[in-house]
C-alpha cells in the first residue's frame, strides 16, 4: 500500500475531501439522492478522512451525541484496512472527550466489521433510505 494518512478535523477544513469520497461511494455507488447525504450534522460533527498518497479515499464522522456515521471506503481501497484506520480514529477521537457510548446505524453487510471493532448489534434490522440497517453500540471505557 502507498503512503495511508488519516486526519481528524472539522467540516470546515476536509470538506472539499470529504464531498469527494462520500459522493463517489453514497451517492453514485449507493444511488443515495444527493439532497439526503448532505445534513447540518456534518457541522457540527468531528470528522476522519484518509488518503493514499494525498488522494481522499474514506471517511467517517462523530457526531456530538456519538453517534458515527457517514463511513465510506472508495471501492477501489476496500479490504485493505483503510475503514478500521477511519473507524479507530472516530473512536480515539470519542474517548479524548470522554464520550461513555458509541451508537452506529450498520449496513447488514458490514455488521461483522463492527463486532470486530468492539460493537454490538441492538433490536431488529430496520429499514434507512432503502437499505437494511442494524443499530449497533459500544461502550467505551474511559
Amino acid at each position: 500500500m502507498s503512503a495511508l494518512t488519516v486526519v481528524v478535523g472539522d467540516w470546515t477544513s476536509l470538506e472539499p475531501a470529504l464531498r469527494t469520497v462520500r459522493e463517489a461511494v453514497f451517492i453514485l455507488e449507493q444511488g443515495i439522492p444527493a439532497e439526503l447525504e448532505w445534513d447540518a450534522d456534518d457541522a457540527t460533527s468531528r470528522h476522519a478522512l484518509a488518503c493514499i498518497d494525498g488522494a481522499p479515499v474514506a471517511c467517517g464522522r462523530l457526531l456530538p451525541d456519538g453517534h458515527i456515521g457517514r463511513m465510506a471506503v472508495r471501492a477501489a481501497w476496500r479490504g485493505q484496512g483503510i475503514g478500521r484506520a477511519i473507524l479507530d480514529a472516530l473512536i480515539d477521537s470519542a474517548q479524548q472527550v470522554g464520550m461513555p457510548l458509541l451508537q452506529l446505524h450498520a449496513q447488514m453487510h458490514a455488521t461483522g466489521f463492527y463486532e470486530k471493532a468492539g460493537f454490538a448489534a441492538e433490536g431488529p434490522p430496520f429499514d434507512e433510505i432503502g437499505i437494511e440497517h442494524q443499530r449497533m453500540v459500544r461502550t467505551l471505557v474511559s
